[in-house]
């Protein structure tokens, strides 16, 4: 708790109301945490594994569109509005999270209102990512929008796992499983990769980055 930005900044009296409120919850790869459209009233931090974010789409499949990492905080939005479930969230890999219902949160912020530029900046952040999505979907053809999600999954490690299925990493592309397979194969064949089940190596990133530009 202490490591994500929002709680690190309660002091101890408020940080201990939220810990008798929370949950741990282990969940299995391919579990929907919650789905679109459901109501919304807790809020969670990926301990460990990752989640995905799927927005359904009614002309063409569902669609990754965020992937969340051990640390990063989702399901915010509730605390603002009185709305339903925007996505599905989805374990593509074993998780524990930890569950944390809005009221104490709400009272948290009530009591501090500074701890709201907190939230507006992680609301920031998500606008920016999803700027960042559209216009790569303008600008990045299939070729350089696969290579830039690998760089992203990969971080500074060039040796890693991912944890999707064909059909998840395509959709995290935006794009059919057919052409994001063709791209990966001809990125092995150019040397740029090395794939063998879902363990990945870059050979050559400075080929990757350039084509993710």
């Amino acid at each position: 708790m202490r490591q994500t930005t929002l709680f690190s900044m309660l002091d101890e009296a408020t940080l201990d109301e939220v810990l008798q409120t929370l949950r741990v919850i282990n969940i299995k790869r391919g579990t929907d945490l919650f789905l679109e459209n459901d109501e919304a009233s807790t809020l969670y931090i990926v301990a460990e594994g990752r989640i995905a974010i799927i927005k359904s789409f009614v002309d063409r499949k569902d669609s990754m569109v965020a992937l969340i990492e051990p640390g990063d905080l989702f399901g915010e939005m509730g605390l603002f509005e009185d709305q339903l479930r925007s996505a599905t969230a989805r374990a593509v890999e074993n998780s524990q999270l930890i569950e944390v219902p809005y009221p104490p949160i709400r009272r948290a912020l009530e009591a501090r209102p500074t701890l709201l530029w907190t939230l507006v900046s992680l609301l920031a952040q998500r606008l920016r990512s999803t700027d960042d999505a559209l216009a790569d979907a303008m600008f990045l053809d299939v070729t350089g929008r696969t290579a830039k999600r690998i760089l992203e999954i990969a971080g500074d490690s060039d040796e890693f796992v991912i944890p999707l299925t064909q059909e998840e990493l395509a959709g995290l592309v935006g794009a059919s499983r057919e052409r994001v397979n063709k791209t990966l194969a001809s990125f092995v064949k150019s040397g740029f990769l090395d794939i063998n089940d879902r363990r990945y190596k870059i050979l050559q990133r400075d080929k990757l980055e350039q084509i993710s530009s």
